[in-house]
């Protein structure tokens, strides 16, 4: 209530000291005894409000050069949330209501002060609510169009300025230009330190980008460790020299976390914006390859976006792929063929194998593996891929009873980045359980390079599974310059041999000799050998004279949609 507020602070906007009087005594009759200042003219009011903060107006109606108006209108420039309560002897009821409509809250007749102090009650407390929403709303709106963590601008807000400087390049052909960073050592810091780590790197990061930021460009965190610049009214030249020194400044900086001093880098893709664009999403997907260009040619440097870089182009590609992946494992596009493989050794007819393919319908259009399996694995999509593969498989051997005999061997291609799926073993388990199959009736291809690279995640992978019946065929066998060396390491049961020194068989005796190669050394480690890429009978008659087991390619048979 306003009789606890001993020091309430009023301004009294009036030119009769004598009124003022009459007002503080009718409050101080109250219990209220307030702190006010008497002002009559625009310029003392304005000084009075720009140099104090008061918690009610109290104004006149009509004063010499001023009225109850124009200090309504000063007020609210001022404060919105200030009440503005008019008391005056002659105001009419007309002019009371035109007052009210223009911001005040209430009109007391100097004859009738007995609802003053009442009105200026209310009002105080009223305007306590106003001010508390109106923080409200604005912390909202803050909220709204700044990233939470850093206190940038977010992306939402990023696009719309970034949409503005775009408008504005097409109708005054000013230049502006986008800079899309992307912080490189994040993860590892992440990961190793945890998401606190992580949380103070990328706050301090954007403290220390800021500095390089005029009050007119726009910095912004467009999520995890990527960050979007806008350089208003700016060349290409003097915005590869701010990418460059933000890579400095950043390149510098030592993150220090429980006293260890991490090193952080940035690749920086820059676009600069034009009438040639159509779109923010355009813009942003640019910065974003170019950005990526940045990192794989060495991270901590500056790309900028030109539509004859090759690897530009591929990566728009893969991107589009991306999406069109994500869309086909929901909408069930992918379907599997198969292809046969015969015994070239007597004593080899011991059960059928095959090995199953996946193909992409698109419309009327078939899409082999070789046009999208890039994409996928470059944006980490062939995990869900391959686990849609192993179900796809496994159902159709359910179906068929396949799956449950005592002869065949299936074969299912795995790619590298599965082989770092931590949850990949209890998936096959999950699937093996759900569609009834043999373990041993699977064979899981891995290529020679993807092993290698992923040797112990791969070593753990393939004890588990062949403790199930699993069995394992090591792809592409002779591709890597240590191929040889890694089979005491890894326990498989085939070795295919590189189908590039199959096709040439005939014609080169070094691709020849690799093949004889292989095929010993996989004999000598207790495996057995399948040739890929079989093409003509020449060819299968010379790999079973030099002892391949089996042979697999288009000479022997064609890849065959599965039937059931």
């Amino acid at each position: 209530m306003i009789e606890t507020q001993t020091r309430l602070k009023i301004l009294l906007v009036d030119d009769s000291e004598d009124d003022a009087f009459l007002l503080v005594r009718e409050l101080k009759k109250g219990g209220v005894d307030p702190v006010y200042k008497l002002v009559d003219t625009e310029d003392t009011m304005a000084d009075a409000l720009r140099s104090e903060d008061w918690d009610i107006v109290i104004t006149d109606h009509n004063m010499p050069g001023f009225s109850s108006f124009q200090a309504l209108e000063l007020t609210k420039r001022f404060s919105a949330d200030l009440p503005v309560i008019i008391v005056s002897g002659t105001i009419g009821e007309g002019v009371a209501v035109s007052a009210m409509r223009a911001g005040a809250q209430d009109y007391i007749m100097k004859d009738n002060l007995s609802r003053l102090l009442p009105a200026i009650d209310r009002e105080v407390r009223e305007s306590s609510v106003r001010k508390a929403k109106r923080q409200a709303e604005s912390t909202l709106e803050h909220m709204a169009f700044h990233d939470s963590l850093t206190d940038l601008a977010n992306r939402r807000e990023f696009e719309r300025r970034l949409a503005q400087a775009l408008q504005d390049a097409r109708e005054t052909g000013r230049s502006h230009v986008l800079l899309y960073l992307d912080l490189d050592q994040f993860k590892i810091i992440n990961d190793t330190c945890g998401h606190i780590a992580g949380d103070e790197l990328l706050k301090q990061i954007s403290a220390l980008l800021k500095n390089h930021i005029r009050s007119d460009d726009t910095l912004a965190r467009l999520g995890g460790d990527e960050f979007g610049v806008l350089l208003r009214g700016c060349d290409a030249l003097h915005a590869s020299r701010v990418a460059e020194s933000l890579c400095e400044e950043v390149r510098e900086y030592r993150f220090i976390w429980q006293n260890k001093p991490f090193s952080v880098s940035l690749s920086v893709g820059m676009v600069v914006i034009s009438s040639e664009y159509n779109s923010t999403s355009e813009l942003l997907s640019h910065a974003d390859l170019a950005c990526y260009a940045a990192k794989d040619r060495g991270r901590n440097n500056v790309q900028v976006y030109t539509t004859n870089d090759k690897d530009m182009q591929q990566r728009h590609t893969d991107m589009q792929w991306t999406s069109r992946l994500q869309q086909a494992l929901q909408s069930g596009s992918f379907y599997l063929c198969h292809q046969e493989m015969i015994a070239l050794q007597r004593g080899g007819q011991d059960g059928f194998r095959t090995e199953f393919l996946v193909r992409l319908k698109q419309g009327p259009d078939i899409v082999p593996p070789g046009a999208f399996i890039p994409a996928a694995e470059r944006f980490g999509l062939m995990p869900k891929i391959d686990r849609h593969i192993i179900e796809l498989a496994f159902s159709y051997l359910d179906r068929t009873g396949l799956g449950r005999e005592s002869a065949g061997t299936f074969f299912i291609n795995l790619s590298g980045s599965s082989l770092s799926d931590g949850e990949l073993f209890t998936y096959i388990r999950r699937m093996v359980d759900r569609y009834r199959i043999r373990p041993e009736r699977i064979c899981f291809e891995i290529t020679e390079t993807a092993a290698i690279a992923h040797l112990n995640l791969t070593l753990g992978f393939i004890q588990q599974s062949r403790e199930e019946g699993f069995q394992f065929a090591l792809d592409d066998f002779g591709s890597g310059m240590s191929s040889f060396s890694y089979l005491k390491t890894l326990p498989v049961d085939y070795l295919k041999v590189d189908g590039g020194f199959v096709r040439n068989l005939m014609n080169d005796p070094i691709d020849q000799g690799i093949v004889d190669a292989c095929n010993r050394v996989g004999h000598a480690a207790g495996l057995k050998t399948i040739a890929e890429f079989v093409e003509t009978e020449e060819v299968k008659r010379k790999l079973a004279d030099l002892g391949i087991d089996y042979a697999q390619g288009f000479g022997i048979a064609r890849p065959e949609p599965l039937n059931g």
